[in-house]
């Protein structure tokens, strides 16, 4: 099984599991479009050594970026930073000293 997100206006709204050739036979009226998402991707490492897919695996409310090919979890409040190599968000360092 695969799974697959749907993505409307840049957004994942909902993500499911299916064949892939569930798609040639399935009807959605609704406006958005199905992309391919790896649950064992995360931060662009395949977790059972395989090849990564998209960065990471879509959750609702996450980005996807075309031009990274990646979805992008949605950034946590506070100063991050995005990592351009695993599209995951780290925080940045406090450097007002203390």
């Amino acid at each position: 099984m695969s799974h697959f997100a749907k993505v409307r206006d840049g957004v994942v709204i909902q993500v499911l599991v299916a064949e892939p050739e569930f798609f040639t036979t399935f009807v959605d009226s609704s406006p958005g479009e199905w992309i391919q998402t790896s649950y064992n991707t995360r931060g662009g490492v395949h977790t059972l050594g395989g090849t990564p897919l998209r960065k990471n695996y879509a959750g609702i409310g996450y980005t996807y970026d075309p031009v990274r090919d990646a979805f992008i979890p949605p950034k946590p409040e506070g100063d991050w930073i995005l990592n351009e190599d695993t599209c995951l968000w780290e925080e940045q360092p406090n450097l007002a000293g203390g």
